[in-house]
This record gives structure tokens, C-alpha cells and sequence, in this order.
């Protein structure tokens, strides 16, 4: 007879199912926070669109001022959220790779973007005259109340993604292009500091959309402070390192962090999906939109990390080295 007997009952625990009482709790709880983690990116960003509208049309501050310190604000902020309330401990960044982000900041926010985005303050500032002054459109966005300005600027921005969307799905889609954009895509950890790491050949093709739309629609400097605005605060957060899930009304029309993280996997599948930055509803449109992601790994082609030197040459390399990184 064998020694082994059987136990004369197994324990609750052991055999227990959930009832239907403590999953609908469960799925509700999950729900609930989920929802709460979809607030801060659409509060954040209408907030501070808000608040350069109102400092603009009430001038209860100096507005150029204020719209500097509302365009700065968000990198120092959500950098120190993202020590405090990490969506994924192995991106937090090492001493090295600050130093880097810090390189990058820098020569983007002092060199290239000065260089290639101030249209309206540059030579070629006239040919965008020329383009609004030629505008067939038999309107144009020079809104004088707060309310206004926030929604023309939505406006501006939905129309000039339509034209970064083309040009950077091409960018995805021909290897010339991919040249200046992988350097962008050779990131192997989310971060808003990493959100300008981008080549300055990129600069001049993905910053064009803007500044011509808002020619063509005679847009003030008051709109374009306000479409700014936006732009930072999106991009920003769309990058950072945050466990922020999809508000399910804002992500109609906006790209959301989760979304965005999705374009910067290491599976080119998914990454050649959700190609606005901060529209998403032209990827809705054409069929490019893509909502489920596991998470990391980050990166592109092999998923190694990339020198500083490396990362400028990418856009001189031969093609088939090109692939191999």
C-alpha cells in the first residue's frame, strides 16, 4: 500500500474562484485608474495653452515673457515627475546618458531649432508672407479671446500634422529619408529629454508643416505663441517616461504618450504606426493608427545604443551600413 494519502480537503484558497461580485470590483478599480492616469497629459496641455491665451488677451502678465517660462517649464517638470513616478525603472537615465541629453537639448534649443524654426523672424520669413499674401483662402485666424486663441491653435496644429504626418511616414518608408530620422528612432529609453534628439537635417523637413500652414492662414504672433505652447507640452510629455494612459476623448484627436511609445518600439511593425507627434487623427485616417504595446524594448534596427559621433553620421552613411545598426 502506497504511503501517500490523499489530504482530506483542500483548502479554500486553493480551490476558490472569484465570484462575479470581486472581478466587476476588480475591473472597475482598474478602470478607475486607468482614468485617473489618463488626466494629467490633457489637463497639463490645455492648462498651459489656457494660461498663455489668457496672459495674452488679458495681459494680467507679460505675455512674451510668460510664454517663454510656459515653454520651458515642462522639460525641468517632467523630468523630475519621471524620478518620482516612473513608468519603467531600466529608461531612467545614467550620469553618461544625461550628459548626452543634455548635449542634445542644448544644440537643439540653441542652435537648430533657432536656426530652422523661427520662420516669421528669418530671411526666408518673407517668402512665408509671400505663401499667406497668395492664400486663396477666403479666411484667416485672428482670434482675440482666450477661448479663441486655444481653438485656432488646435486648428493650426491638426493642419500642419497633416503635413508632418506625410513627411514622416515617407521618412519611414524611403531609406533617403530614414538617414536623417534614425537618429531620432536610435533611442533605447524613453525620456523628455530625449524628445530633441534629432538630427539637424531633420529639423529643416519635419518643421515646415507649421510655419506654413500658419502663413497660409495669416496667423498672428499671439496664435503662433499659443500653437507653440501645445507643441512643447505635447511632444514632452509624449516622450517621457510616465505611466500615462490614453484619455479616450483627447486621444481622438491627440497623440498620447502611450500611443507615441508605441512608434518608438524596436519592432518596425509597430513603430511604422502612429506617426503624428501631437495629432493622431490623421494615422486614424489613413490606417496607420495602432493602440495595444506591451512595452520596451525600445529602438531601432539591433537596439544598441549609439555614440553622440555615430548618431550625427547617420545621414552620410551608405545604405547597407545604414541597415546594419
Amino acid at each position: 500500500m502506497s504511503d501517500q494519502t490523499a489530504p482530506d480537503h483542500q483548502s479554500p484558497s486553493a480551490t476558490a474562484v472569484p465570484d462575479a461580485g470581486s472581478l466587476y470590483t476588480d475591473a472597475r478599480r482598474r478602470s478607475r485608474t486607468e482614468f485617473l492616469l489618463s488626466l494629467p497629459q490633457p489637463v497639463l496641455v490645455f492648462s498651459s495653452m489656457f494660461a498663455v491665451a489668457t496672459a495674452i488677451t488679458t495681459k494680467w502678465i507679460d505675455p512674451d515673457l510668460f510664454t517663454t517660462f510656459m515653454i520651458i517649464l515642462p522639460l525641468p517638470l517632467i523630468l523630475f515627475a519621471e524620478r518620482i513616478w516612473t513608468k519603467n525603472k531600466s529608461w531612467i537615465p545614467t550620469p553618461k546618458e544625461l550628459a548626452e541629453d543634455a548635449l542634445w537639448l542644448a544644440c537643439s534649443g540653441l542652435i537648430w531649432a533657432p536656426l530652422y524654426d523661427d520662420y516669421y523672424r528669418t530671411p526666408i520669413s518673407d517668402a512665408f508672407d509671400w505663401i499667406r499674401d497668395l492664400s486663396a483662402l477666403p479666411f484667416s485666424l485672428p482670434p482675440e479671446t482666450a477661448v479663441g486663441l486655444v481653438v485656432a491653435a488646435v486648428f493650426a496644429r491638426t493642419c500642419s500634422e497633416f503635413i508632418y504626418y506625410w513627411l514622416h511616414r515617407w521618412q519611414h518608408q524611403y531609406l533617403f529619408w530614414w538617414r536623417m530620422h534614425a537618429t531620432h528612432h536610435h533611442i533605447t529609453k524613453m525620456s523628455a529629454a530625449r524628445s530633441d534628439r534629432t538630427h539637424p537635417f531633420e529639423f529643416a523637413a519635419l518643421s515646415l508643416g507649421t510655419p506654413i500652414v500658419l502663413a497660409l492662414l495669416g496667423a498672428s504672433d499671439d496664435l503662433v505663441a499659443v500653437t507653440a505652447t501645445f507643441g512643447f507640452w505635447n511632444g514632452w510629455l509624449n516622450h517621457a517616461n510616465l505611466p500615462l494612459h490614453t484619455n479616450k476623448v483627447y486621444g481622438l484627436l491627440f497623440s498620447t504618450s502611450s500611443m507615441h511609445h508605441i512608434h518608438h518600439s524596436n519592432d518596425m511593425e509597430l513603430s511604422n504606426k502612429n506617426y503624428g507627434c501631437t495629432i493622431i487623427l490623421w494615422d486614424r485616417l489613413f490606417g496607420t493608427y495602432y493602440d495595444a504595446f506591451e512595452g520596451p524594448p525600445i529602438g531601432s534596427g539591433t537596439g544598441k545604443p549609439l555614440s553622440i559621433p555615430t548618431q550625427y553620421a547617420l545621414a552620410f552613411y551608405p545604405d547597407e551600413k545604414l541597415k546594419s545598426l
